[in-house]
């Protein structure tokens, strides 16, 4: 397959027509159609159902367009890291991250590397850590910042100066909302939404002991968003998450877990993997950014535990 065909098949999957596909990609109707024809005897499968005006994807073709989606999009940034200018870095550099404290940490050092490179952009996605993990292993990642706990076997990481903590979003007229900590007996009866992780969910259950199979789960999700917004609209629904500097939900407040849970996150990169000259230099900033901020954390983030 040439990723030129596959672009062609994206176009025609979007439009769903294939002779306004062709006006698009400055083609005839005949050639897309040959062009299509040849992709799936090639595949040996229908990738459309065709009408009179209008093509739809098959099962297969649903598939082919995720797939062909992934390596136009792979195939794209290649170029872009590549095609740079001989005395001045520029580039896109492609991170992913999850909602943590450490954002904060990530958003200076990406402040300060393209302060220096001011020809380098970003691209930044937002996920939970499996999903940016899997990015990074298809290549359409090139470093993630993820909460551990995480395989250290499969990626090269730095460890960021700050600590994770954990906490339950509640109702402000909650009587939750009153209390310094909560306990698991304290959110035992009450609905609650969490995170979407299996890993987290082992780590709760620990937490939460005895408790944890007579819990009254809601629901589960990846970013915090659309949980607080739902967890307004439930009586009494919490939302159990890390804490986020700066981030407020009218009507909602964050009360940390007693016992806490703590714990570290990192950025992480694939081993064994030849990167562009623009991940070479920002891995080597962070390396330098991180290691200063061993020394004075201060500067740049209190670390202190999150007000109630």
């Amino acid at each position: 397959m040439e990723i030129r065909v596959l672009q062609y098949f994206l176009m025609v999957a979007r439009e769903e027509n294939i002779t306004r596909a062709a006006q698009l990609l400055h083609l005839t109707q005949p050639t897309l159609s040959r062009q299509m024809i040849q992709l799936e005897e090639e595949l040996g499968v229908a990738l459309f159902h065709r009408s009179n005006h209008r093509v739809t994807l098959t099962e297969e073709g649903m598939l082919l367009r995720r797939r062909a989606q992934e390596i136009v999009d792979l195939a794209d940034k290649t170029k872009i890291d590549i095609q740079r200018r001989e005395q001045e870095l520029s580039g896109t550099l492609t991170i992913g991250a999850g909602e943590l404290l450490s954002s904060q940490v990530l958003a200076k050092l990406l402040a300060g590397f393209r302060a220096r490179h001011p020809l380098v952009s970003f691209q930044l996605y937002s996920a939970q850590a499996d999903d940016i993990k899997e990015r990074i292993e298809q290549g359409l990642l090139d470093i993630g910042l993820v909460p551990e706990p995480v395989d250290k076997t499969r990626y090269l990481f730095l460890t960021m100066p700050v600590t994770e903590r954990w906490g339950a979003l509640v109702q402000e007229g909650s009587p939750l909302a009153g209390k310094q900590s909560l306990s698991p007996e304290d959110l035992c009866g009450v609905p609650l939404l969490l995170p979407q992780r299996e890993l987290i969910h082992r780590e709760l259950a620990g937490w939460f002991g005895p408790h944890w199979e007579h819990l009254q789960v809601v629901g589960t999700g990846n970013l915090l968003f659309n949980q607080a917004v739902l967890a307004r609209e439930i009586p009494d629904c919490c939302v159990i998450t890390l804490w986020k500097l700066d981030t407020r939900f009218p009507g909602m407040a964050f009360v940390p877990l007693s016992p806490q849970i703590t714990g570290s996150s990192l950025l992480i990169w694939k081993k064994a993997e030849t990167f562009s000259p623009v991940t070479s230099a920002f891995l080597r900033h962070a390396r330098a950014y991180l290691s200063g901020m061993e020394t004075h954390p201060n500067q740049v983030f209190d670390r202190e535990a999150p007000p109630v």
